[in-house]
């Protein structure tokens, strides 16, 4: 099986000062200097399967680029397979967040498979992980790469980006799939404890949240006056007459670039630039549950006010890892069809082209920035970096109180729905922050500020580092 080398470019870490302060970017220079030396030539590597379409994706991007600006000898690889093996691994993602996800089997023809393909991997990574290398391996796709990485002599982690906070017959299913290649891991670490499921030995086990990147093209500030350009010109909004100009944004690598492509968008009618948007964005996974924001929409918020609904996800054939991605927009959009022309025409599905990931990413931001509400109601969620992304932006977050968005949305920093199935609730807040724009934009600024003091990379950085100097010890 092929594997593939992320190159990722150096991103300076002196650019987190006027964000975390320079106290803190001393902090983390030190630490830096300090495991340099532990390391002592060794190597870290990241695999994981998709360079681009995820927020693993994402946060390695920047993850790794602000390592390499601090001397680290750091490596970013991405794994192969072909439909079964990610029907297989999606299986796993769904029950893992303790739903049935297809209902297909996990027995061992499925496990024969799984364990030939990341087989093939390991032979290929045997060439190049040396022993008393670092290795983090990500999410279910991975798993079976830990133990003939232990027996090459390599310290390995195991990172979960995903899970439940209760467990149920799903997760059991999963983790009793797992477990058998996970026996020899060095560690173990996931976003929350509630995540950890019972057999995993606590002293290997380290709770490290995600992170965003502020300076990242999905995270950087854009002026008004951009934010309408690029929206023009992926289509989403109404010509407000800005030159093609205007669409510039700033790449990871500190160069320009230019928004050039069109969304894909099923739309009756246009928003304008004074429309208030509510918008989503998300990959077209049933978890996040785009159908229900729909219909939430169409039946509490469009009948008694204004306001246009934004659903945007990734170009579907972008995101090699998620097979089921077609499924869910065609689910959405057999919805939308379904609407009254009076509502349908105040709701977009809008999905994003990734051929160039800085241009997805500075369409994403441009949308964030764009809306009067910022919404991620998932039905489980790992974490859910679009929440602190759009805290980031200082935009209102309404989102459901699972897995990690719990951990974000914090006192006045945004709104927590206690069931997402319930829609009625969901379009109560909806309407409440359309109709009060005050205290949106209070919520939005205390939710920035809560952002940039627990969910910036320095601190997530440290926490690995922590765990890194345990596993060399």
């Amino acid at each position: 099986m092929p594997l593939t080398h992320v190159a990722v470019p150096r991103l300076p870490v002196a650019r987190l000062e006027p964000v975390i302060g320079p106290g803190r970017l001393e902090n983390l220079i030190e630490e830096a200097a300090r495991f340099r030396e532990r390391l002592a030539g060794r190597t870290v590597w990241n695999i994981n399967s998709t360079a681009v379409g995820g927020g693993v994706a994402e946060m390695l991007q920047a993850l790794v680029g602000y390592v390499e600006d601090l001397d680290i000898d750091i490596r970013w690889t991405v794994l192969s397979g072909e439909a079964e093996f990610f029907a297989v691994t999606k299986r796993l993602h769904n029950r893992i967040h303790g739903q049935p996800g297809d209902g297909g089997r996990l027995g061992a023809p499925e496990a024969d498979h799984y364990a030939e393909v990341l087989a093939a991997h390991a032979a290929a990574l045997s060439d190049l992980v040396r022993a008393g290398d670092l290795v983090l391996l990500h999410d279910p796709q991975t798993a079976g790469l830990a133990a003939p990485l232990v027996q090459r002599g390599a310290r390995v982690v195991w990172r979960c980006h995903i899970g439940a906070d209760a467990q149920n017959e799903f997760t059991a299913s999963a983790w009793d799939f797992l477990r058998p290649y996970l026996a020899r891991v060095d560690g173990y670490v996931f976003s929350r404890q509630q995540h950890v499921p019972s057999w995993v030995p606590r002293p290997a086990t380290w709770i490290i949240p995600p992170s965003i990147d502020p300076f990242s093209p999905k995270n950087q500030d854009l002026d008004a006056r951009t934010v309408l350009a690029i929206l023009t010109r992926m289509g989403v909004l109404a010509g407000t007459g800005m030159p093609a100009s205007a669409t510039t944004f700033a790449r990871r690598d500190g160069t320009r670039g230019e928004v050039v492509r069109p969304a894909s968008l099923a739309v009756e009618e246009l928003p304008g630039p004074d429309d208030r948007l509510v918008v989503q964005v998300s990959r077209w996974d049933r978890l996040k549950d785009m159908v229900g924001v729909l219909r939430g929409f169409a039946e509490h918020v469009a009948p008694s006010g204004h306001g246009y609904l934004v659903l945007a996800g990734p170009a579907i054939a972008g995101v090699s890892d998620d097979p089921e991605g077609l499924a869910v927009y065609e689910e959405c959009l057999a919805e939308w069809r379904r609407l009254p022309f009076g509502i349908r025409r105040r709701a977009m599905l809008a999905t994003l082209p990734l051929d160039d990931v800085d241009e997805n990413a500075a369409m994403v931001t441009a949308l964030q920035r764009q809306a009067a509400v910022v919404v991620q109601k998932s039905l489980a969620e790992g974490f859910g970096l679009t929440v602190a992304e759009g805290m980031w932006k200082g935009r209102p977050v309404i989102g459901s109180a699972v897995g990690g968005i719990q951990d974000q949305i914090v006192g006045d920093t945004g709104v927590l729905l206690p069931d997402p199935t319930d829609l009625a609730d969901f379009g109560k807040a909806v309407r409440a922050l359309l109709d009060y724009p005050e205290t949106a934009e209070r919520m939005g600024a205390a939710a920035r500020d809560y952002v940039g003091d627990h969910f910036v990379g320095d601190i997530h950085l440290l926490r690995y580092a922590q765990l890194f100097h345990t596993l060399i010890g």
